[in-house]
């Protein structure tokens, strides 16, 4: 969310947002609807206990608790134009007045002071650190439990799945890439939030099942239900004060990262059902597996390569893509864009 909040989406409860401020108005980043289910046919799949996507969960929260406790919003109330905190009686953990953030969170300073993601502290600054700082910041409590819902219903399923270790990774780095993109295309904003990682977990889990269509049933629907989620929750962010390159940049990286970490082995279940009772088969990758692992191996390393060094150079990706700022936001006649959004 921008500096000042001005509009929140109404959207379900798994929502993801991931805030963008900026400096005068609010940027929300939303996202992810709910998850299909899919039935494997392979009844032998292990799965692991779900531990890093909750130990997320805790980290999100007392990182919030940390922020409120050090912006004590009556402590420096004095620096607002007019309004009153919110929620008085929690103390240094009231929130700020409503007009200024509408989340029920911190102010702008505190964010930035402690992280957020701002073009200009990271391309001039050397400040590469908040790419990923900004990830573990929320610009409210409200933008908090849509995000940390959004993480328990996508995450855990994906944990117990295939493991903390591949799981964690494509969070990370699908929040990263979605740091990246937001900062070639947003320079008048500051960003906090984890969308372009939850985004990343969305990403993993359509080429998930993709590359591994073989050992799924009801294929079809769970590709459709999918792909309609997808839509639905990359449309949302071409409202006015949502910023979508987080959202694009954490689900492509996300979805290159699920063909590299998320391929399982497979035998082929016509195959395995046509073999005589007591004959013993190996599981093995198929060919397209090999080839969309290559392909997305070389993507990845390819565009995170172009992306930062166009970031660190100063470069700003609307000058080489004119069109790209309707990415994020559509004018209408009921609304206009601000020009800080893009």
């Amino acid at each position: 969310m921008q500096e000042h909040h001005q509009e929140m989406s109404n959207m379900s409860r798994e929502d993801i947002e991931r805030g963008v401020k900026s400096r005068g108005n609010s940027n929300n980043r939303n996202g992810y609807s709910s998850t299909p289910t899919y039935l494997i046919e392979d009844a032998e799949a292990h799965y692991w206990t779900s531990w890093l996507v909750p130990m997320f969960v805790v980290a999100n929260v007392v990182v919030f608790i940390v922020v409120m406790y050090i912006n004590n919003c009556p402590k420096y109330l004095h620096t607002r134009l007019e309004g009153k905190c919110v929620a008085r009686f929690l103390g240094r953990f009231s929130f700020e007045p409503l007009k200024d953030n509408p989340l029920f969170g911190p102010s702008s300073a505190t964010l930035e002071r402690l992280g957020a993601l701002e073009w200009t502290k990271v391309v001039h600054k050397h400040q590469g650190w908040r790419l990923i700082s900004c990830i573990w910041l929320h610009a409210g409590i409200i933008h908090l439990l849509a995000n940390m819902l959004s993480l328990v219903f996508i995450g855990i399923r994906l944990e117990q799945q295939f493991g903390f270790v591949r799981i964690g990774i494509v969070y990370l780095l699908s929040g990263f890439g979605g740091s990246v993109l937001s900062s070639l295309f947003i320079r008048n904003s500051i960003s906090v939030g984890a969308s372009g990682a939850l985004f990343g977990l969305l990403g993993a889990m359509l080429s998930e099942l993709i590359t591994n269509w073989s050992i799924y049933i009801n294929r079809a629907a769970a590709l459709l239900t999918l792909l309609v989620i997808t839509a639905i929750n990359l449309a949302i962010g071409i409202l006015p004060h949502v910023d979508n390159f987080a959202h694009i940049g954490g689900f492509l990286s996300g979805f290159l990262l699920g063909f590299v970490l998320l391929p399982r082995s497979q035998y082929g279940s016509q195959g395995r059902r046509n073999l005589p009772s007591g004959v013993s088969f190996k599981y093995k990758f198929k060919a397209y597996q090999y080839a969309l692992w290559l392909v997305s191996v070389a993507l990845l390393i390819v565009g995170f390569t172009v992306a930062l060094v166009m970031l660190f150079k100063g470069k700003n990706g609307n000058d080489h893509c004119h069109w790209c700022h309707y990415l994020s936001c559509v004018p209408t006649s009921r609304w206009k864009c601000n020009e800080n959004s893009l």
